[in-house]
Formats: structure tokens, sequence, C-alpha cells
């Protein structure tokens, strides 16, 4: 009986000891907080408490969600869930104040092109999406009624609504459009004021892509492609294709569908590369990190989020692929194709588990997935369902779980 005990003993401790090796010395071990977590100070002080109790050293922090800011923004309004907190209560200030005295990093996660929900559009006169209807992309659908429409009219943004509500299966709300020029200096600014304003360890990139394949249609758009489109066109083909604009404002996305393609990708690249150099400008030792479609494929062709490229142009240090299937088999898949471009670049990746979708054993073996692969660690999604009792997280000690288990 006292060798097999001793054995068993053994063997527990070896299993454990196997388990911390496999483990990084460095692994950021992080939570998506979504920004209903930051609505209150005690909410934040719970938040802060749970992570660093079991045993998580990185909160990325929903601070734009809707085009709106739960912190003081010098360029957007204040979010309207935060009606019932005192004027000088700074959800991120708070945040990083209380997380620094438990040696936590702060990321700021700041939604870049979504903009509204369809079923709460915003009701304060200076939201983008009453402030500059022009800065909305528009789905194809309904773009050629929209050409010659004045944004102003109530009837475009209703056109734009109306659409999205019918096919709500694969949009979260309203977009702006990433090749206004304007709406790139809109969100600029707000990566610039938080990064001058807060000791942020790290800035998130979330929606930094067009919402699906039917966007964006509207004319500031149209005319953007047009003119990026007509060097690389012979003279026969731009006399022809003036010819076919007078009756169809779509001519041109449409005659040249996979060129319209690169230029909607060509976009998105262009903003995140600009923040990117402007951030290591002003403060180097800032990360720089991006939320993902994990399906690399579908990022690119129907997200137009090239983000492996990103990571080829260095001008991301860390990719965060939403590899959010129960299926380990697809996770780990995911997981593989983005650390094999990230170590060719010398980048590094958080593998995005979907802790909403399963247990805490099946999170578990995720990030033991993850660290088999050499990433330099992992994010759940999201400490708000980790934090409230559900029919996968019964007793709310998700996270005690994977604490026990993983760590």
């Amino acid at each position: 009986m006292p060798k097999l005990f001793f054995t068993i003993i053994w063997s527990f401790c070896f299993c454990s000891l196997s388990l911390a090796q496999a483990a990084r010395p460095n692994e950021v071990r992080a939570l998506w907080v979504v920004r209903t977590t930051l609505t209150s100070p005690e909410k934040i002080r719970q938040l802060v408490s749970s992570a660093a109790d079991n045993g998580f050293n990185t909160l990325i922090v929903q601070v734009r969600g809707r085009g709106d800011a739960y912190y003081k923004s010098r360029v957007e309004p204040r979010a309207a869930e935060l009606k019932d907190q005192p004027a000088d209560f700074d959800p991120l200030a708070f945040t990083i104040a209380e997380a620094r005295g438990r040696g936590l990093k702060i990321h700021a996660w700041l939604n870049t092109s979504l903009l509204a929900n369809l079923d709460a559009l915003p009701t304060d006169p200076t939201h983008v999406y009453n402030r500059h209807p022009e800065w909305l992309a528009v789905p194809k659908p309904v773009a050629a009624e929209l050409y010659r429409m004045s944004p102003r009219d109530p009837h475009y943004r209703q056109k734009i609504v109306e659409w999205s509500k019918a096919n709500r299966g694969e949009l979260e709300g309203i977009y702006t459009g990433p090749a206004n020029p304007a709406v790139k200096e809109h969100i600029f600014k707000i990566w610039m004021d938080v990064l001058k304003h807060y000791p942020v360890d790290g800035l998130h990139f979330d929606y930094v892509r067009f919402a699906s394949p039917d966007f964006d249609y509207s004319r500031r758009s149209l005319t953007q492609f047009h003119e990026w489109l007509k060097p690389q066109l012979t003279g026969a083909e731009r006399r022809e294709l003036k010819d076919k604009l007078k009756e169809n404002p779509l001519a041109a996305a449409e005659t040249f569908a996979p060129k319209f393609a690169d230029f909607q990708r060509a976009q998105v690249t262009a903003l995140v590369e600009r923040i990117y150099r402007a951030v290591k400008k002003r403060r180097p030792q800032v990360i720089v990190s991006a939320a993902v479609f994990a399906n690399d494929e579908n990022a690119y062709t129907r997200r137009f989020q090239d983000w492996r490229r990103w990571l080829q142009m260095g001008i991301l240090d860390v990719a965060c692929p939403m590899a959010y299937s129960t299926d380990t088999a697809v996770f780990r898949k995911h997981i593989e194709v983005a650390t094999s471009t990230a170590q060719a670049a010398n980048r590094r990746v958080w593998a995005g588990i979907g802790a909403y979708r399963i247990t805490s054993e099946s999170a578990v073996e995720k990030i033991n997935v993850a660290r088999s692969l050499n990433t330099e660690g992992f994010i759940l999604f999201s400490y708000d369902f980790t934090a409230r009792p559900s029919e996968l997280n019964p007793d709310g000690a998700y996270l005690e779980r994977v604490r026990r288990a993983a760590f």
C-alpha cells in the first residue's frame, strides 16, 4: 500500500511539473473584458481581484465599444451606460490604478469599424452615427440608390439600418467605411488620445475589418477606388469604364471585383500601419495587438482583414486569433497557421479561446494545445462570462477551475 501511495503521489507531481514546464516563463494569461464590467468601481475591483487571485496577469479591457468612450475621451462621447456614475468616474484610469496594485498589465481594447448596435442606435447628437452619416459603410444592394442621396437625408441611414437588420446573420451592427480618409483620421485620433493620456501596457484592435463582402459601397469608397484603379488601366479601359460609370456608379467595383477586394484590404492595412508606426514612435514599449478572424482565408476573402501580412510587414506585435471553435482539433489548426506566420516574422501569438462556448476543462485542453505550439500566451473570451453562473459555468468559479488545472 505505501509503495502504491508513493507511486500515485510521484505520478501526480510529475504530471504537474510537466504541465508547468509546458508554459513559457513569461506566459501571457489574459482575459478579454467586455465594457459592461467597466460601469462601476465595484465591478472593476471584483474583476481585478478575480483575475489576480486566479493567476491571470493581463486584462484587455474594452474602452471603445460602439463609437463611445469608457474613459475621458477628447474625441468621442462618454458611454451612455455610465450615466449613473459621477462625471469624474474614469473606468480606464480606475482599472489601471486597481490593476497596478495587483501586478496586472492593462491593454486598452478599441473596437475600430463597428459603430452602433442595430437595435440600440445612438441618440447622442455628437455620436459619429448622427454627426457623420457620410462615414457609414454602405451595403452593395442599396448602394446605387444611396449614391445620389444626401447622407443628411434621414432615409440614407434608414436604408442602411433596414438592410442590415434584414441581413443580421453576418452583421453585428452599423460600421464605418475604412476607405474614407476622414474615418481613418478619426480612428487615429482615438488611439493617440488613449496613448497620450493613459499609461497602458498595450493597445488592442478589434473589428479592424469590413463587416462582410457586401461592404463598403459608399460614394466615398467607390470614388476612392476609382482614383486608386485608374493608374492601373489602359487608356481604352479608362474610356470604357468612364462610359459605364455614367449609367452605373458601381461599374468600377463590379468590373474589377478582384482589384476592388485588393483595394478594400489595402484600406484596412494602411490604417493598421499608420497607427502602429505612430504608437511605436511615441511609446515604443507599448504592445500593439489585434483580435483577428482565426480562419485566415475567411479573414482575407470575406472581411478584407489581411492579418498574416500585417505580421509579415511588422506592423503588429501580437496576433490574437479568435479561435472560438469548440473542436480542439480545429482550434489547433487555426493556432498553427498563426504561429507559423508569426514566428517566421519574429512576431507573437496569443491564442484566443472561446470560454463562453466551452467548459473550463475544454478551455484547459486548449491552453495546453496553445502551449505545445509555442504561443506566447492565451486570452479567454470573456471574463464577463466566467464571472457569472451559466449552464457551462454553474458555480461561477470558471477561472478558479482553470487556475487549478492549468497554472
